[in-house]
């Protein structure tokens, strides 16, 4: 590095922090002052919440002593094609309040925090996905359109650059517009749900991991793993921000 760049590089950071002494930055949750770089100390703690123990198959809330080797009460009867879930906590608190406005047209700059903060509070169990590729959950071009921007696409290119894997919304589209899930009984989620996903190109032998914000029945995650699947994916396993504890 040349003297002229190395002073130029130590004026950046002097003036940088010179703003941030006049100018605080806010949280872009709470829009308070003390953000490190994105959240406030309060929120961060927020976000993440208490932690509890979760079925490895769904990622719901169980207790400490349950019994988990063909899942829990909540999916060992389901037949799901995904492998497995994680997530960052439950959808409850801050961090319902974040993805409520993550999921607004002004979004994008939240969703994309999110991701930063979630690649860097879970990236010990991220990396040992040993993802080959990420793949965010599509919205239907209508909703995307109405909402400017797919929620999920933004946490996962973040994500993966954080993370150091692949992400492509190529290989995965939604093929048909559907109601809310959160307006549907879990058994008319299934049905809506059925083969709405269309996989493209191979994915042959890969390990996906499929990001997306919330998981409540499982049944979109299902349907999008069974779409990667069909074009070879060995293993998919979702992650999602926030796991509903609200079947």
């Amino acid at each position: 590095m040349t003297l002229q760049a190395s002073l130029g590089r130590i004026m950046r950071l002097v003036g940088g922090g010179v703003l941030d002494l006049l100018y605080p930055p806010a949280c872009v949750l709470c829009e308070g002052d003390g953000a490190d770089p994105h959240f406030c100390p309060t929120c961060r703690d927020a976000l993440i919440g208490e932690a509890s123990p979760r079925c490895p198959r769904c990622a719901a809330k169980v207790g400490p002593f349950a019994f988990l080797d063909n899942g829990c009460t909540h999916c060992s009867k389901e037949e799901f094609f995904f492998d497995n879930v994680l997530c960052l906590g439950p959808y409850a608190g801050a961090l319902r309040e974040a993805i409520l406005k993550m999921k607004q047209p002004h979004g994008e700059l939240l969703a994309e925090c999110l991701g930063a903060f979630w690649a860097k509070a879970r990236e010990k169990e991220l990396r040992a996905v040993a993802a080959d590729l990420i793949v965010p959950v599509p919205l239907h071009w209508r909703r995307r359109l109405s909402r400017r921007y797919n929620q999920s696409e933004a946490l996962a290119q973040r994500l993966g650059q954080d993370i150091g894997v692949a992400c492509t919304s190529a290989c995965l589209r939604r093929t048909r517009a559907t109601p809310f899930q959160t307006q549907q009984t879990p058994a008319q989620r299934r049905e809506n749900l059925r083969k709405v996903f269309q996989g493209y190109g191979s994915q042959s032998g890969k390990t996906i991991l499929l990001i997306d914000d919330v998981l409540t029945t499982g049944s979109t995650a299902s349907e999008a793993a069974r779409a990667l699947k069909k074009q070879g994916a060995r293993r998919v396993v979702v992650a999602v921000l926030a796991r509903s504890d609200s079947i």
